[in-house]
């Protein structure tokens, strides 16, 4: 072999070489992130909303969830769910009263309002931005911006100057005024309309004032809401507010748990109220600004999104108490340390699942969900339903947690329609024939991979109601069997068919075959498949169900027109209480006479008195007692196949510290701790660059090319001998 064959070798055995160093070829992180302290994530959709008067989806609660302070918050390790203060200083304890003005005991039934008297800790500060920004005489510095100052600014971190100030009650105060803004919406603005005092009136003033804006020419022009008085809400003195709520309305603290009621600084709505900034998504729903833990530094939803450490966050610890088992798991080692642990988390977008499964194995994501897809490859379900990872998962050092959705996914049925609706026998044994026959447990087996419970009512496990064992089964569907709640047969199931006039699925009378009308959306993936099973589900009693796909927008339409027969449909909990489960069922709630949530059109007299008064009680044997008696009627009735309440599985890594599933609240960011060192070794052990098999290809084509690189090189040295004789032989033959 030449030398310089053999040097052209050596250089690429040393390429490759020198690429095997600790920097991993497949590495999405830049190499000076590998030991800091971040954490990595990933979203598959943009928040639309990060303002907190308009934000009210779980994908946008991921962010604002750790950023904003509303008054309470959920206790990160205690079940059920307890608030505990976050930016007040207790929870704070309504007083009643009554119409003149005489204060009630909390019993009382002539109570006319309520007052809350919220105090907010003081030194607690916002994160730094340029809303906020003083020049040395203590002027804003941006809030009279020009088309000038805007031209070099095309994100938030191009000012060059930010500022802070201490969180004040009246920070509170406007954010409830924000509630009725004329330019934002806000999802709750109907129910706290219905409570809070002057809010409705508010909202008038508001839009009469907008709307004389408009026919000035000043469209534009910046609502300050600090000008308009809310007899609700009041600030007392700096660090001090009380809301006014009409009657009583024991659910109102969850509320305060919500980012709707987190502060919002005046000048920050002046500074985004600018004109130009919007055209350059500069704004609350872009940029938000809190006192939260975390704060917004990069918003790019076509790749990435980064929070970072609010560094003027403090005075909150980890909790040093919680639920017995957490004391024998690890969670209760950092009791007492300051938060939040981790300094920076980067969500990057991914928007399919596979390649965020195979990320997350190469460890370059710290924790996972599990997808149908890879469930058998991550989760071993024994006999006897005990849940545990892989052998393959277990030897990677990947810890599980699970924990019960508080949210339920049922099928309803039309109570208008003339087939399944009233409250007939005949519709109500058709009703629980059919509630028999669709197995929700065969359901759960076979497209969630065991993830969720059969539901016995409407209210999901964890939340005060809910019975476990044989106390709470629902006796019209299941019978209790050796210890556990069994599904009735399906000769049960055909017996009330008959009874309810459809003797083998036909009608009595004239003979035809009972169809039954399912609408749905025809999106998702296995949609068909599950309307496949559901099919062959009635066809156990001889009835046949009919499709009715549509796209999600008509589908809404159609449920609001009550147009409908069965549905499917959902309700994610706001907060742990029976009361925002058992609305939906209540008939004032009705979805086509009132436009609410109960999209069965359920109406029941006797429910609804049990309904208007469990719904302010505290939760007392008293309040379990009514609560039983509604479920009964329910039980009886059957407004719904009661469906399934959704089992959460989530994996993480060994170096991830202190996760637990926090299905209300939303904010456990805080307390995630990682071991940055150890993810990096992990890292570099999963992702070793295999390069011999390069080195031998290589070899090979190198050793093919050799013998043509010799041929070649004998080639061109003949041509220059030749070249070299060829004159010489012409002055012979001139001579």
């Amino acid at each position: 072999m030449k030398p310089a064959v053999i040097r052209l070798f050596l250089l690429f055995v040393a390429i490759l070489v020198t690429a095997c160093g600790n920097n991993l070829w497949n590495n999405p992180y830049p190499v000076s992130e590998t030991n800091e302290n971040i954490l990595y994530s990933a979203f598959s959709a943009r928040p639309k909303h990060l303002d907190p008067v308009q934000s009210y989806s779980e994908n946008e609660y991921e962010f604002i969830a750790q950023i904003y302070q509303p008054p309470l918050q959920y206790h990160y390790l205690k079940r059920p769910y307890q608030l505990i203060p976050f930016a007040a200083t207790e929870v704070p304890k309504p007083k009643y009263f009554s119409a003149n003005n005489h204060e009630l005991p909390e019993n009382s039934t002539k109570i006319s309002y309520t007052v809350y008297e919220i105090r907010i800790k003081p030194g607690i500060y916002y994160q730094p931005h340029p809303a906020l920004a003083k020049d040395a005489s203590g002027k804003l510095l941006y809030h009279n911006l020009t088309a000038v100052d805007l031209a070099p600014i095309h994100q938030l971190s191009d000012f060059r100057n930010v500022g802070s100030r201490e969180l004040v009650a009246e920070d509170y105060v406007y954010q409830i005024k924000r509630l009725c803004h004329p330019r934002l919406h806000s999802p709750i603005y109907g129910l706290m309309s219905g409570y809070i005092i002057g809010l409705k009136e508010l909202a008038e003033q508001l839009r009469a004032d907008d709307l004389q804006f408009e026919k000035n020419g000043q469209r534009k022009v910046y609502l300050d809401l600090r000008q308009y008085s809310l007899s609700g809400a009041e600030v007392i003195d700096r660090y001090r507010y009380t809301i006014r709520l009409r009657g009583k309305y024991p659910q109102f603290n969850y509320w305060l748990a919500m980012s709707f009621f987190a502060p919002i600084p005046q000048e920050a709505d002046h500074f985004y109220s600018q004109p130009g900034m919007a055209a350059r998504n500069l704004t609350l729903d872009w940029y938000p600004i809190g006192t939260g833990p975390y704060m917004l530094t990069v918003n790019d939803p076509n790749r990435k999104m980064v929070l970072e450490r609010n560094p003027n966050y403090k005075g909150e610890v980890y909790p040093s108490e919680g639920e017995r088992e957490d004391s024998t798991n690890g969670l209760l080692r950092d009791a007492g340390k300051p938060l939040p642990f981790i300094d920076k988390v980067v969500f990057s977008l991914e928007k399919e699942g596979i390649p965020y499964w195979n990320k997350f194995l190469q460890g370059y994501y710290d924790a996972s969900g599990i997808q149908s897809d890879n469930f058998d490859q991550a989760i071993n379900i024994a006999f006897g339903g005990e849940v545990a990872v892989t052998d393959d998962i277990k030897r990677q050092g990947i810890g599980l947690s699970t924990a019960i959705e508080t949210s339920t996914s049922y099928m309803g049925f039309n109570m208008l329609d003339d087939v399944v609706g009233g409250h007939s026998e005949r519709a109500r044994k058709l009703r629980l024939a059919v509630s028999i026959a669709i197995d929700y447990e065969e359901f759960i087996s076979i497209f969630l991979n065991d993830r969720g419970v059969a539901a016995q009512s409407p209210i999901a496990p964890g939340i005060f109601g809910y019975k476990e064992g044989r106390d709470g089964i629902n006796p019209y569907v299941y019978d209790w069997v050796d210890g556990k709640a069994k599904r009735k047969s399906i000769d049960v199931a055909k017996k009330l068919l008959a009874e309810a006039g459809y003797p083998n699925g036909r009608d009595e009378k004239t003979g035809t075959p009972l169809l039954l009308y399912l609408d749905t959306t025809g999106a998702g993936l296995g949609e068909k498949s599950r309307l496949d099973w559901l099919k062959k589900q009635l066809d156990k009693i001889n009835i046949q169900l009919v499709d009715r796909s549509t796209d999600y927008n008509r589908f809404q339409d159609k449920i609001r027109k009550g147009s409908v027969q069965l549905f499917n449909w959902g309700w994610n909990a706001d907060y742990p209480d029976p009361e925002n489960f058992l609305f939906l069922l209540y008939g004032p709630e009705g979805k086509l006479a009132k436009a609410g949530e109960n999209a069965a059109n359920y109406d029941n007299p006797a429910y609804d008195r049990l309904f208007d008064k469990m719904k302010h009680m505290s939760n007392t044997p008293e309040r379990q007692l009514i609560i039983d008696q509604m479920m009964e009627i329910l039980r009886h009735d059957s407004p719904w196949l009661w469906g399934f309440h959704p089992k959460k599985y989530a994996l993480y890594h060994e170096w991830v510290y202190n996760r637990k599933p926090l299905q209300i609240g939303n904010n456990g960011l805080k307390y995630q701790r990682i071991d940055p060192l150890m993810r990096a070794q992990k890292r570099s052990e999963w992702n070793r660059s295999v390069v011999w098999p390069v080195l031998i290809l290589i070899s090979i084509v190198l050793l093919g090319i050799i013998p043509a690189i010799i041929t070649h090189k004998r080639r061109e040295r003949n041509i220059v001998l030749r070249s070299t004789t060829i004159p010489h032989s012409s002055t012979f033959s001139e001579q």
